[in-house]
């Protein structure tokens, strides 16, 4: 295509990349110039936007395709070693899907995650008129008081207490195989 002084542009794809020509006439010879200008591609320590859905046998866990983009820092912890080893070499606007089998994704399940919490130390963590029902998530704070993990309430009561709760520390995907789609949106 030529604009209105002579010049030549033309846009290209070659392997994943976006190859501009630029060029000018000079005495009815087309005098050509190419720059190639690569998207970014997920680093190890990339700073992400990105739509992601992770899912289960049992359907979504996570889904953020239908409202605002996720941010997020590989290497942090916000995703699991499996999943962001999916990401790194992905180019800047790839939307695809990886399958990951039981366990590689978020670990083995481990039966010792799975406690009985009583309600005397739930009340002293957060509210003590708080009611639990099963499926609930609860966040507990981690002993350092820094951050905090998730159980899911498996039972409220038993025949030997019935003020304790159990609970799942577990993560929901544990030994099971996960589908993990992504959109890269924006990379830094």
């Amino acid at each position: 295509m030529t604009d209105d002084f002579g010049l030549c542009h033309l846009s290209l794809s070659r392997f994943g990349e976006v190859i501009r020509s630029s060029g000018f006439y000079n005495a009815g010879q087309f005098i050509e110039t190419c720059m190639s200008n690569p998207s970014p591609v997920v680093q190890p320590s990339s700073f992400l936007t990105l739509h992601y859905r992770l899912s289960g046998p049992q359907g979504d866990v996570i889904n953020t395709f239908g409202g605002p983009p996720a941010t997020l820092s590989l290497g942090t912890g916000e995703l699991s070693a499996a999943v962001e080893q999916r990401l790194l070499g992905l180019a800047e606007g790839t939307h695809t899907t990886f399958d990951l089998p039981p366990g590689q994704a978020f670990g083995e399940r481990k039966p010792d995650m799975v406690q009985w919490v009583a309600r005397t130390l739930l009340a002293r963590l957060g509210d003590p008129l708080e009611q639990y029902n099963v499926g609930d998530v609860v966040q507990f704070p981690t002993p350092d008081g820094m951050g905090t993990y998730a159980g899911a309430v498996r039972q409220v009561g038993n025949e030997q207490n019935a003020d304790a709760v159990l609970f799942d520390f577990n993560h929901p995907l544990a030994d099971q195989p996960v589908t993990f789609e992504v959109h890269v949106i924006g990379i830094l």
